[in-house]
């Protein structure tokens, strides 16, 4: 595998769940030298959804790829010994943790500054650094919810969340790039600084064009399921085989091709459906009609004809077929990566950004508890003598 960009860079990651971890593997993809941070043992969220014989779990593996695990307890003496040997020598730490546990851990950027003053400390939270919330904890469905995008899915009077953890995955690709930035910066000034972002705040960038209009217009919109509110069709229609797709039509020139291929000529000169705001307005009608449509044809004959007309449409598809979709698969972005007690490889989507001179990749799979303590130990200085006491104490 070739050098990445980030090679040289160490990274110290004290994340868990998603948001620090996440940022952590895609700086791992890219080069960098991750050090994740357990607990002797292993952390709480390497345990979620088992799949090997040791409890590891798909979130764990997916967000914890191509690091090293160095297993410790830092409230001891020897573990913060450990860690402040570690600082000196990092350049990067991740911690998606409150700023008051920060402190207690020694993890501030005061504390770890001090240490070393070129250190960049990158800090995710449920709701920022500031305002009435700042000291709580949260997760990806608390921001979601306070977003309003949540009030906003679903049914009237049955307001749902997204399964999908997007808010955490997308505050961790934040970070990463933050991360970056900050490299970049100290390429300048010499010094490090702090990384900070958070999940409401994630949140609200992506909810923010609802957020806008109800400030300036005032629409009160409320649910209306799978339609969209701005164009139209934007909706999940079924087929006559009992299968799903999803079709957008967004901006004239499509909605003219889709008037064509659905024999809707009679639209293209009513005064309801005369740009994409009037259509969005009367979705339902809209939606109504093409599921009348796809009622009678399968999903492959209505994509194949959307397909013609360069309407963009999709399948909807399960866990299964997401897996078996013959463009998922012939794109290489699946990697099969194996795991110590799985029964078979897993597949890890590989980094989500390509570059053409230095591509990133996934650089292996996420480590057993303490699989590198002796390892990093070794690097800052310490003989196979006091590894072993560390051990033995329980510290590693």
């Amino acid at each position: 595998m070739t050098e990445g960009v980030l090679s040289g860079i160490r990274v110290l990651d004290f994340g868990r769940f998603i948001a620090g971890p996440f940022c952590g593997a895609l700086l791992a993809d890219h080069g960098a030298d991750v050090i994740r941070v357990d607990r002797v043992g292993g952390s709480e969220d390497r345990f979620i959804l088992p799949l090997a014989e040791s409890g590891e779990g798909p979130m764990f593996m997916q967000v914890n790829r191509g690091k090293r695990s160095l297993s410790l307890d830092p409230t001891s003496p020897d573990g913060r010994e450990i860690v402040r040997k570690l600082l000196a020598r990092s350049d990067i730490v991740v911690a998606n943790l409150p700023a008051s546990t920060l402190k207690s851990m020694g993890l501030d950027y005061a504390t770890v500054s001090a240490i070393n003053p070129r250190i960049i400390l990158v800090t995710t939270n449920a709701y920022g650094h500031t305002g009435p919330n700042a000291h709580k904890v949260g997760f990806d469905g608390i921001a979601q919810c306070m977003s309003g995008a949540v009030y906003l899915n679903g049914e009237p009077g049955a307001p749902r969340r997204a399964l999908a953890a997007y808010v955490d995955y997308s505050t961790a690709i934040s970070a990463a790039f933050g991360a970056i930035l900050a490299l970049l910066a100290r390429e300048r000034t010499g010094r490090g600084q702090e990384v900070s972002g958070s999940l409401l705040t994630t949140a609200l960038t992506i909810s923010n064009t609802i957020l806008m209009e109800q400030a300036i217009t005032k629409p009160n919109r409320i649910p209306q399921g799978n339609l969209g509110y701005s164009s139209a069709p934007a909706d999940l229609f079924k087929c006559s085989d009992d299968r799903w797709l999803i079709a957008q039509v967004v901006g004239q020139p499509l909605w003219e091709k889709f008037c064509k291929m659905l024999g809707a000529d009679d639209w293209l000169a009513d005064p309801k459906f005369k740009d994409d705001l009037g259509r969005g307005d009367n979705a339902h009608l809209v939606s109504e009609r093409l599921q009348a449509w796809c009622a009678t044809r399968t999903r492959e004959e209505v994509l194949k004809a959307f397909d013609a007309a360069r309407i963009p449409a999709g399948p909807v598809h399960s866990p299964q077929e997401a897996l078996d979709d013959a463009h998922i698969r012939a794109s290489g972005i699946l990697r099969e990566l194996a795991y110590p007690g799985m029964p078979q490889p897993a597949p890890v989507v590989d980094t989500p950004i390509r570059l053409s001179d230095t591509p990133g990749s996934i650089r292996g799979r996420a480590p057993t508890p303490g699989e590198h303590s002796a390892a990093v130990l070794e690097e800052i200085g310490y003989s196979a003598k006091e590894i072993e006491r560390l051990r033995s104490s329980g510290i590693i």
